[in-house]
């Protein structure tokens, strides 16, 4: 098992940058895949980024692709999203996620989901 805690979040204004943390606990972090995951209000939750194991692969949400970026330390036992150029539509609570195996873009491949931080974006 691996609980996870995001932090990070916050308000910004269009166009500026954050950085999301996602601490994991465990021993066996690395074995995991991770994932980040957004949903605003009354939307369905939205795939943004997910990085395999070592962290040589990476694969972006197109409405993400070239602003964030998704990076993780297995030393640290943390998975980071950094984000640039945000626009209101960035606005949502942002989710990390563990996948045991593969690096799917379908929540409900995730067993194991922090309580998620929220970013909103001012215009």
């Amino acid at each position: 098992q691996v609980q996870l805690v995001e932090s990070g979040g916050g308000l910004v204004q269009v166009g500026g940058s954050l950085r999301l943390s996602c601490a994991a606990s465990g021993r066996t972090f690395s074995s995991y895949a991770m994932g980040w995951f957004r949903q605003a209000p009354g939307k369905e939750r939205e795939f943004v980024a997910n990085i395999n194991r070592s962290g040589g692969y990476t694969y972006y949400g197109d409405s993400v692709k070239g602003r964030f970026t998704i990076s993780r330390d297995n030393d640290e036992n943390a998975v980071y999203l950094q984000m640039t150029s945000l626009k209101p539509d960035d606005t949502a609570v942002y989710y990390c996620a563990a996948q045991a195996s593969g690096r799917s873009t379908q929540p409900r491949e995730y067993a194991y989901w922090g309580q998620g931080t929220q970013v909103t974006v001012s215009s």
